[in-house]
């Protein structure tokens, strides 16, 4: 099985040095439940690569990938967010890691005097297969998918058609 992990990147050497690669530990975790996963990721070419080059790049390794998973333990980024959208264009199982209580999930959160229990950001909701709190659950998911992949109905990219055409019914 081939995941890809998608997420943020540092931009530029100088914020590298101080950095804690994030995709060791999703690897480790993951390959301990799924010992036969193997991963790709974004981080394997260079900016200095050219723009084409490097969204090119990425959303191949998109394209190859059995599974994408996306840590959005703290903000994402543009390029994340296309991936994802590609990902639904590719018919991609999309796994999305959001702890409660972070920029992208929030519990009682109130927009225009309503309290929602549990807010978690919407086109992140609409776009993903799954929303795992911790990479452990989102391993849990990716095992129980691997065994039994007709059990789980993976969106494709007419989710956005479908939310497009919801609203429209309330006009």
């Amino acid at each position: 099985m081939k995941i890809v992990l998608l997420g943020s990147l540092p931009k530029g050497d100088k914020i590298r040095k101080n950095w804690v690669d994030w995709k060791v530990d999703y690897m480790n975790i993951i390959q301990s439940v799924i010992p036969e996963a193997t991963f790709i990721h974004g981080d394997t070419i260079s900016d200095n690569a050219g723009a084409e080059m490097v969204v090119g790049h990425d959303l191949a390794q998109v394209k190859a990938a059995d599974i994408c998973i996306v840590d959005a333990r703290e903000k994402i980024g543009a390029g994340t967010a296309q991936e994802i959208v590609l990902a639904k264009q590719f018919k991609k199982p999309v796994v999305i890691v959001i702890p409660r209580n972070s920029h992208h999930r929030k519990s009682n959160v109130v927009f225009h005097g309503v309290e929602l229990p549990e807010w978690i950001h919407p086109f992140l909701k609409v776009s993903t297969d799954y929303v795992a709190e911790s990479i452990e659950n989102a391993a849990d998911w990716i095992k129980q998918y691997s065994q039994k992949p007709g059990d789980h109905k993976i969106k494709d990219i007419s989710v956005f058609e479908d939310a497009i055409n919801q609203f429209n019914a309330t006009k």
